[in-house]
């Protein structure tokens, strides 16, 4: 049986006009164990200024670890989201993810398939993402990093299409990071979904979605940016929990959503649950 952790997805300062350092702080002072910073390629003006959360990858990686140390927190994983459609992105992007998370100590790289190119087919694409995801899964390998796949757009909105993508490439590293969020307003049972790739599951987005939002994108959308607190919408957590549990390694679940205090209620609802 797996052990349950509770964590939280950077993207929880995005409107605090903070920087990554205080993101983290404020994480442990609000009683999460893990943090999921997202990283990005090249120089940004606001996170260079010391207004947004996402650290660059030209960045030393020990930055990360240092903040974490400091804080006494530790990494689920990386939000290393990139067009798995597009190589001429998605390739060196995930491989520089990769070394980048072996050395800041963030055991996942999470991403998802991205947005297609306008002019190929769908066999076309699922070539080029396995090419992405192979040469990825070679940097992944002899480091022990895991790539968590996430439901998230045009392929991975149905359990079979995400199915199909994981079984592009058989390598031990490539895994599932299954959006509750994104699995709900698909359309499909979120947790049957989840049951389905229990066995595969390397990290969880425990993004939860309003019933204003349910009730106007489910069926509509592929998924969405971050939800609300958990405990304030349609998702279950206790039944998510007992489902992961069935996972064969331990699994954090690392909330998405927009504000710090939709974090801190996320953490007491999910903590009464454990």
């Amino acid at each position: 049986m797996a052990n349950i952790y509770l964590g939280v997805n950077m993207e929880y300062v995005r409107h605090e006009d903070k920087n990554f350092e205080w993101g983290v702080n404020k994480a442990a002072e609000l009683g999460y164990e893990f943090v999921e910073p997202m990283v990005h390629w090249g120089r940004e003006l606001l996170s260079e200024a010391g207004y947004f959360h996402s650290v660059s990858m030209l960045d030393d990686p020990l930055r990360i670890r240092r903040a974490c140390d400091k804080a006494g927190i530790k990494l689920s994983g990386l939000s290393a989201h990139t067009p798995l459609c597009k190589p001429e992105i998605g390739v060196e992007y995930l491989k520089q993810a990769v070394r980048f998370a072996a050395e800041c100590g963030a055991p996942v790289v999470n991403t998802d398939e991205g947005l297609k190119p306008s002019w190929t087919t769908e066999d076309e694409d699922f070539v080029l993402m396995r090419y992405t995801i192979k040469e990825a899964s070679l940097a992944a390998e002899p480091r022990n990093i895991l790539i968590g796949l996430e439901p998230h757009q045009q392929y991975s909105k149905t359990p079979a299409g995400l199915d199909r993508i994981y079984n592009l490439v058989d390598s031990p590293v490539v895994g599932i990071n299954f959006d509750m969020g994104n699995g709900y307003l698909c359309g499909d049972d979120p947790y049957e979904w989840l049951e389905n790739v229990a066995d595969r599951l390397v990290h969880l987005h425990a993004k939860d979605i309003s019933i204003e939002q349910s009730s106007s994108e489910r069926g509509k959308v592929t998924g969405t940016a971050v939800g609300c607190a958990c405990g304030d919408g349609v998702i279950d957590w206790k039944k998510v929990i007992d489902i992961c549990r069935k996972a064969p390694r331990d699994i954090v679940l690392s909330v998405e959503c927009g504000t710090v205090a939709q974090a801190g209620k996320s953490i007491q609802h999910l903590k009464a649950l454990m």
